[in-house]
């Protein structure tokens, strides 16, 4: 979608749209973006107040970033555990929006390799032993590792709605545990879990089963899945309309989310636009700050931004697949939401554009046409270490600026100076 496409006609971007058995009041979801509000894995009011200015703002829904279903599944302790702790705090959360008048959603997931087992005080797991985020060797999951993994994935779930959660995004991205799995670079197994497609899809369809069963009838479950790794070797796209493929036949699912990226080799992929290696060495502390800069480049490579940039990929899953799609990745302007409804997307999903102007949606349904004014520094992917904000106009975005207790020099441990925590970051798109 370049800066000359003229939007043709689609279905109206500001009407009601179904997702599944629930109707949205416009087609533009809050994408889920770490939050950096969850200090030792709490709900917090700022982390309420952040989602309250999206729904505010005028998003149809706004999605909760990253609900673990299992300790081990965190990416770092800052990330809340789908447990019963955690649940009067999620229900004032999904109350809160409600009241603001949006929807909500609760990503769910297993961080798997991702997870960063220094911060965590537990082992990640991964298909097959190696080196996990945080530098240290992953464990390789087990059979009975799988059967609880997925018992969590539907207890979770099951929380959640308990909470007041109209929608649930299971995450089949970014090499987290799931993901993992659907890499043939990542997942080396020999057994019924791994080798052909089929069997490394396995783990993940059996997951989002038993996602859809818990949640019930009333309750939208969509997933997010990459199209590519952007890693040699990894998982690429004509496995990935295999695996869409799959999902739909299933019947588990009310739409798609597509992605793309690997937090462990490469999350910049995810982004595009500069990458924002200075302010991520900043906020480590003197050793892992040298290791960076010589790691930094290679972990944080640079793409150009443009406009949509999944868009010319996510195209084939539209032919390729019967499930409502939703486009993600660098939306900045309403022409672009309109061609997107016109090409067939049933929803798009934005993430950064929000950070600086949360209220963006609104202007656009009052007749302004203006464009985000995110200029995709990224310079917001640093600071899910203190609150996840646009630096340029920290007073201004969602919560009012910074809001988290997480930062702690052992949250960053990982490879190239990132950290579990960092490895969220890929979901700002």
């Amino acid at each position: 979608m370049s800066e000359s496409a003229a939007p043709s006609r689609g279905p109206e971007v500001f009407a009601e749209a179904p997702l599944g058995p629930i109707r949205l009041k416009n087609r533009i979801i809050k994408a889920a973006t770490f939050e950096g509000r969850s200090p030792r894995g709490a709900v917090t009011d700022d982390l309420i107040a952040f989602h309250v200015a999206m729904a505010r703002g005028g998003v149809a829904m706004t999605t909760v970033a990253y609900l673990a279903v299992a300790p081990e599944g965190r990416t770092d302790r800052h990330c809340i555990v789908l447990g019963d702790a955690a649940f009067d705090g999620l229900a004032r959360l999904t109350d809160a929006v409600h009241t603001a008048g949006a929807l909500v959603a609760a990503q769910i997931g297993h961080a798997g390799p991702v997870a960063n087992s220094a911060s965590n005080g537990m082992p990640a797991l991964s298909p097959t032993r190696r080196f996990g985020a945080s530098g240290a060797r992953t464990r390789a999951v087990s059979e009975s590792d799988i059967a609880r993994i997925t018992d969590d994935y539907a207890t979770g779930a099951a929380l959640a709605v308990s909470a007041g959660f109209d929608a649930i995004e299971v995450h089949l991205g970014h090499n987290y545990l799931l993901s993992s799995f659907l890499s043939p670079k990542l997942n080396r197994r020999t057994d019924a879990w791994g080798g052909k497609l089929e069997a490394r899809a396995r783990f993940p369809r059996q997951v989002v089963a038993a996602v859809r069963q818990a949640a019930g009838p009333s309750v939208a479950v969509t997933a997010k899945l990459n199209m590519e790794d952007g890693v040699t070797g990894g998982f690429a796209i004509e496995d990935s309309l295999q695996v869409a493929q799959m999902l739909a036949d299933d019947g588990h699912l009310d739409a798609l989310e597509l992605t793309g990226g690997s937090s462990l080799s490469n999350p910049m992929y995810l982004f595009r636009g500069d990458a924002p290696r200075k302010e991520f060495a900043a906020t480590l502390p003197g050793p892992l700050r040298l290791g960076f800069a010589v790691v930094g480049k290679r972990f944080l490579k640079e793409y150009p931004f443009e406009e949509a940039f999944f868009a010319p990929q996510a195209r084939q899953f539209l032919a390729a697949v019967d499930l409502p799609v939703v486009l993600l990745g660098g939306i900045d302007r309403l022409d672009t939401v309109e061609q997107a409804m016109a090409e067939g997307f049933s929803f798009v999903a934005m993430g950064r554009a929000l950070l600086r102007e949360p209220d963006l949606v609104s202007r656009w349904q009052a007749g302004q046409r203006d464009e985000a004014t995110c200029i995709h520094c990224n310079r917001c992917m640093p600071t899910i270490y203190s609150g996840t904000r646009c630096v340029l106009d920290p007073g201004g975005g969602p919560g009012g600026g910074p809001g988290g207790a997480t930062d702690d020099p052992k949250d960053r441990r990982a490879a190239g100076g990132s950290s579990g925590a960092t490895t969220e970051g890929p979901d700002l798109a």
